[in-house]
């Protein structure tokens, strides 16, 4: 669903990108409050209200993860489908830059060559576009300082999109006011089908997280890494096959560094994975072999 989420926003023309977004918050909140109501999830909130520090990064994860929507939406409505693509393609390797920068980690040699690479890959497409990639780093670093404090807020998934979109209801609302006063306002002067198609804005943002939650809890953490892969893949091919975005040489050389570099993270990840569940089963051996199972039911 996000891989082919560039298919969705040419529709929702002639609304501008900042109407669209507008209506992306004020639904999504719609959405997840009808979600919460169905699972009755409500005592998060009332705890979250107590916590001032947990409701100022919520506060910051709203901003962050409005600046991404909003340049999603322009970029791909604007014809840089592909550009945008290379945002969620580099997103791992600058959430390994914040990893080092702010959380002080410490990186693998791999990690480090994959993160030298993919500086070179901005390089090079700078080069070829005639300027630095703008788009794809602003798309990768707001995806990556959401993500980073998201970890830090702790909350589900549903719940944490129920708090930012909290957060940007008012806001929102507000501005589709302002544009109705204009006379600007698309939603209930394009047809039934195109206030449609703005409702459900709130479901095509909401329902892919609601997805990506539950499989999370379901899929092994290195099976999530790699499907995460397929959204910008699909993005990358529909830009180019759909789109017919030009991809001179230059371009082809910048994002072959950027694969180049997912691929060492990835294979450093699936090493790094094996030998932790190694280590685990040499834990248990000597458990298994001092008191052996014998039921039945296990057997």
């Amino acid at each position: 669903m996000w891989g082919l989420v560039p298919l969705f926003w040419p529709l929702l023309k002639p609304a501008g990108a900042t109407e669209i977004l507008a209506h992306r918050m004020v639904w999504s909140l719609a959405f997840v409050a009808v979600a919460l109501l169905v699972v009755r999830r409500w005592a998060w909130a009332g705890e979250l209200l107590r916590q001032p520090r947990r409701l100022a990064l919520i506060a910051f994860a709203a901003a962050v993860i409005t600046v991404n929507w909003g340049l999603y939406i322009w970029s791909v409505n604007s014809g840089h489908v592909v550009e945008a693509s290379l945002g969620y393609f580099i997103n791992p390797l600058v959430t390994i830059a914040l990893g080092v920068l702010l959380l002080k980690e410490r990186l693998r040699p791999a990690q480090w060559a994959a993160v030298g690479i993919g500086f070179a890959a901005v390089v090079v497409l700078t080069v070829g576009y005639g300027r630095p990639p703008w788009i794809s780093l602003v798309l990768a670093f707001s995806f990556a300082a959401y993500g980073l404090v998201k970890k830090k807020v702790n909350l589900g998934g549903i719940e944490s999109l129920a708090a930012e979109t909290a957060v940007q209801f008012l806001p929102a609302l507000g501005y589709l006011v302002w544009l109705g006063t204009r006379g600007d306002l698309t939603f209930g002067t394009e047809g039934a089908g195109h206030a449609a198609l703005l409702a459900a804005t709130g479901i095509v943002t909401a329902l892919p997280l609601v997805c990506f939650g539950a499989a999370a809890i379901r899929v092994p953490l290195s099976t999530l890494g790699l499907l995460q892969y397929l959204a910008p893949v699909f993005q990358f091919l529909l830009g180019i096959l759909y789109f017919h975005e030009a991809m001179p040489p230059e371009r082809w050389a910048g994002f072959a560094l950027v694969w180049l570099a997912l691929s060492l993270l990835t294979g450093d990840a699936l090493r790094t994975a094996r030998k932790a569940a190694q280590a685990r089963a040499e834990l248990r051996a000597p458990r298994a072999t001092t008191a052996p199972n014998t039921d039945p039911v296990d057997a």
